[in-house]
């Protein structure tokens, strides 16, 4: 039987929260240079970006101009990217422990996110992930806020009969669900305890889950 651990990178693996007002407040910047956006720049809370993908925030935001959206998502995602590859952000603990001894187990190891697919893979390239990580899928890509599509995806490029979804949001584990597969609830960064609630099981940390898997071999 084929499985695979699928991983969220945004607030599962990345510290993306650490990169993100420097970002917000670049878009939000151009948008007033443009007299598009008078004001000050909305707050936001981690958990209300990461809830969608990038691009349906500024769908939400600026309605009327598709031109307008995908510039200053393409500006946002950029800057997001410029912060990381100075430093800015950082891997959650454990995760390169994690992915490691993973992948000592053959697990498939794949990863499923809202940005863009060059944001990725720029994530994964830069912190060394594609050591481990084999292929990763990107929900704005897919045109889709529906973690269960992009699963269901996955487990059709790959052939899988079950798998395992790691993330933060209850998107990850109605999505886990939807496929029959077991969901692993992150208890860290910025999770919300009533979405925990969704997930199999909830760890403290990522060595949670191999502490879980050396239970059941």
């Amino acid at each position: 039987m084929k499985a695979a651990m699928i991983f969220d990178l945004d607030g599962t693996l990345f510290q993306t929260h650490r990169i993100l007002e420097g970002a917000l407040h670049d878009a939000f910047e151009y948008l007033k240079d443009e007299g598009i956006w008078t004001g000050e720049v909305p707050v936001f809370s981690y958990r209300e970006i990461m809830a969608g993908s990038f691009a349906s925030m500024w769908a939400h935001l600026l309605p009327d101009d598709k031109v307008i959206q995908n510039k200053v998502n393409e500006r946002f995602q950029a800057k997001l990217l410029q912060n990381a590859l100075n430093g800015k952000g950082d891997l959650f603990s454990h995760a390169e422990e994690l992915l490691s001894y993973l992948a000592d187990r053959g697990s498939l190891i794949i990863v499923i996110s809202n940005g863009s697919t060059h944001y990725i893979q720029t994530i994964v390239e830069h912190y060394s992930l594609d050591r481990w990580i084999s292929s990763i899928y990107s929900l704005q890509d897919m045109e889709t806020n529906n973690k269960g599509d992009a699963i269901r995806r996955v487990k059709e490029d790959h052939d899988l009969t079950h798998g395992v979804v790691i993330g933060d949001s209850i998107q990850d584990f109605q999505g886990a669900e939807e496929n029959h597969f077991l969901s692993f609830g992150c208890a860290f960064g910025f999770s919300e305890e009533q979405e925990l609630l969704e997930a199999d099981i909830v760890v403290e940390d990522l060595m949670g889950i191999k502490t879980y898997l050396e239970k059941v071999k």
